[in-house]
């Protein structure tokens, strides 16, 4: 079937052939306040869990509204088995890293607090609709799960034993250190905050077994341009891309 639909919705029902898709007020208020759509138009849907959809609007209120499903567009494209662990940072970069994170092909996003973390908490919620954002501008049909803030060194003390780590050390900036030869499989990027790691995190991380120690260039980067630096030498080597 062709379509002109351009709108993609994230939404959190089961998706399958002939099922209903009842909208909350706010879906409501976007698709027929916002961008106009009537009654026969199609969107594309997508929960994370079975691929695309092409749905038509079956009904339009303002406070609400419905739409069903007609046929699959695109399979479920999981990502890596990739965590991205950061240091919040200011909020609007903090966003910016989760947003690229979920773009870039992040399986997991964990927010960290390390010894020279300056943020204490996170609005969860609000990240994890930026991670719901990004996929639904960018094509993707997973949506990461964004966690709440975990100490690092209580991540660290249960970390899994076949969970590789791309620790990027921002002390060791234009020294020649790249992943090497190193095995796919489970993987985790860590990216420290704006004051860097402290010595007794950066000695922990460097012993551990699982750990790869990488430079990220002859540049210090801040930590939302290291975030994605990280993820892209990542992805080119490891990676889907």
């Amino acid at each position: 079937m062709s379509t002109n639909a351009k709108i993609r919705l994230y939404v959190e029902q089961p998706l399958g052939q002939g099922q209903s898709i009842p909208l909350s007020r706010e879906q409501a208020h976007y698709l027929f306040g916002v961008m106009r759509l009537t009654v026969g138009a199609h969107v594309l849907l997508f929960d994370g869990q079975n691929g695309e959809w092409l749905a038509e609007v079956t009904d339009a209120g303002k406070r609400g509204g419905e739409l069903a499903c007609i046929e699959q567009t695109k399979p479920l494209q999981m990502p890596p088995d990739l965590w991205l662990l950061f240091a919040p940072i200011k909020k609007a970069r903090t966003d910016f890293i989760v947003e690229k994170a979920a773009e870039m092909g992040a399986a997991r996003i964990i927010p960290v607090q390390t010894d020279f973390t300056n943020s204490e908490r996170i609005r969860q919620d609000r990240l994890q609709a930026h991670a719901v954002e990004a996929a639904e501008q960018c094509g993707g049909t997973f949506v990461p799960v964004v966690e709440d803030l975990h100490k690092l060194d209580r991540l660290l003390a249960d970390w899994p034993a076949d969970r590789q780590l791309m620790f990027c050390d921002e002390a060791r900036v234009g020294e020649a250190l790249g992943l090497g030869d190193v095995a796919r499989g489970p993987w985790a990027i860590l990216i420290g905050p704006e004051g860097g790691f402290s010595e007794a995190e950066r000695n922990r991380l460097s012993n551990m077994a699982q750990a790869r120690v990488v430079s990220l260039g002859p540049r210090i980067l801040r930590a939302d341009t290291a975030a994605v630096a990280a993820l892209t030498l990542w992805q080119k080597q490891l990676g889907d891309w």
